[in-house]
């Protein structure tokens, strides 16, 4: 019995139980408290070149309507999105076929992927050490802000 608690899937499991249990203590006792500790998580990535420096910023209206939009159609992409998994974890296990008006059938990809097990296989098989890895590039993220009183300082003095 007590080999099994040793196992690493075990240990996994006990350790996600402890942190479910200490977020539920949490959250009763101080609710705030996670709603912070996420907040000091999010990093941010530096900016990428080839954004505009003070002198060429588009007026701040046209910002805030480019930041709404953005936010509208991300939202919108969501949706889509969800709605295509729905529908596609039926389609998914159908045979191909004739259905009422449609069409169900596959079609082989043209993209490729590199196939990092084989890739980790040659660089271990001949002692090259472990496989070079490259960041993503960051992902664009729009908020509301509450009021004008909250814009940072620098974003304020560089659109005035």
């Amino acid at each position: 019995m007590i080999h099994l608690l040793m196992s690493p899937r075990a240990a996994r499991t006990v350790r996600g139980l402890v942190a479910t249990v200490a977020d539920a203590v949490r959250s009763v006792v101080k609710p705030a408290a996670l709603v912070e500790a996420e907040a000091l998580e999010a990093v941010e990535a530096p900016d990428p070149a080839g954004v505009y420096n003070a002198d060429e910023l588009p007026a701040v209206e046209t910002i805030e309507a480019a930041a709404a939009e953005y936010d509208r159609a991300a939202d919108q992409a969501r949706r889509a999105d969800r709605g295509k998994r729905a529908a596609k974890k039926i389609l998914d296990r159908l045979p191909a076929g004739v259905y009422g008006t449609w069409r169900v059938f596959r079609t082989p990809s043209s993209r490729q992927t590199p196939d990092l097990a084989a890739i980790t296989a040659i660089f271990k098989a001949n002692n090259l050490g472990p496989v070079p890895m490259k960041a993503c590039a960051p992902s664009l993220k729009v908020e509301r802000i509450a009021d004008e009183t909250t814009v940072p300082a620098e974003l304020a003095a560089a659109a005035a």
